[in-house]
C-alpha cells in the first residue's frame, strides 16, 4: 500500500530528467515532492526538507561525485533511490556498502518511478529492520557476558553457587527496579576498582 503522505525529494541537475521523476511520482499519488537543481549545501537541504525517500539522478557521475552522494547516504539514514547513466562493478559495490536501497544503471523511464521507488523505501525497511536486530543480539550478548562475570565475582567474593550468584544479582535488581544486565555491570566496574591493580 502506498503512503500518498511520503514526502520525497528529487535531486538532479538536469532540469528535464528531474520533470520526469517528478512526474512519474506525481502519477504515482505522491504529492509531497521537492525537486533540487544544485547539489551545493545539499546535506543543510535535506536536513530543512526531512524527506521520506530521496531519489538521486546522475547523468555521468565521476567518481568524486559518487562518493559524494555515496557519503550522503550513510549519513542521511533514509532509503535512497540512485539513477545513473553508466556505472561499473565497483561503483555498484560502493553504493551496496553505502547503504543505496536501489542503486538503477541506464533506462529511467517514467513508468519505472514508482515500482523503483516502492522497492528502494521496502529495501530500505528490511535492512534498518536487520540492522536494529543485530544490535539488539550483540547487546543481548554483551549483556549476557557482563552477567556471568558478576555472577563469577559473586560466586568467588561469597562462596554462592552459580544459581544463587544470579538469584542475587536478579533480586537486587529488583528491589532497585534495574536491568539484571545494569546491576552486573555496576558489580563488574565495582570489583575493577576494589581489585588489585594490575597495572602498576
Amino acid at each position: 500500500m502506498v503512503r500518498t503522505a511520503l514526502a520525497v525529494l528529487v535531486i538532479d541537475e538536469n532540469r528535464i530528467r528531474a520533470a520526469i521523476i517528478e512526474a512519474g511520482l506525481r502519477e504515482a499519488g505522491h504529492e509531497r515532492v521537492t525537486v533540487i537543481h544544485d547539489v551545493t549545501g545539499i546535506a543543510r537541504r535535506i536536513a530543512e526538507i526531512e524527506p521520506d525517500v530521496i531519489v538521486i539522478d546522475l547523468e555521468n557521475p565521476n567518481r568524486d561525485m559518487l562518493e559524494n552522494m555515496f557519503q550522503l547516504s550513510r549519513a542521511v539514514k533514509r532509503p535512497i533511490a540512485m539513477f545513473v547513466d553508466r556505472s561499473d562493478q565497483a561503483s555498484i559495490e560502493a553504493a551496496v556498502d553505502a547503504g543505496v536501497s536501489a542503486y538503477v544503471v541506464d533506462g529511467l523511464r517514467q513508468e519505472r518511478v514508482k515500482p523503483i521507488l516502492d522497492m528502494a523505501v521496502s529495501r530500505f525497511n528490511a535492512f534498518s529492520r536487520m540492522a536494529r536486530e543485530l544490535e539488539e543480539a550483540r547487546s543481548e550478548l554483551e549483556s549476557r557476558k557482563v552477567i556471568d562475570r558478576a555472577k563469577g565475582i559473586l560466586m568467588k567474593s561469597r562462596g554462592l553457587s552459580e544459581e544463587a550468584a544470579y538469584t542475587l544479582l536478579r533480586k537486587t535488581a529488583m528491589n532497585q527496579n534495574r536491568k539484571i544486565g545494569d546491576i552486573a555491570q555496576s558489580l563488574v566496574t565495582a570489583a575493577g576498582l576494589l581489585g588489585p591493580a594490575e597495572d602498576e
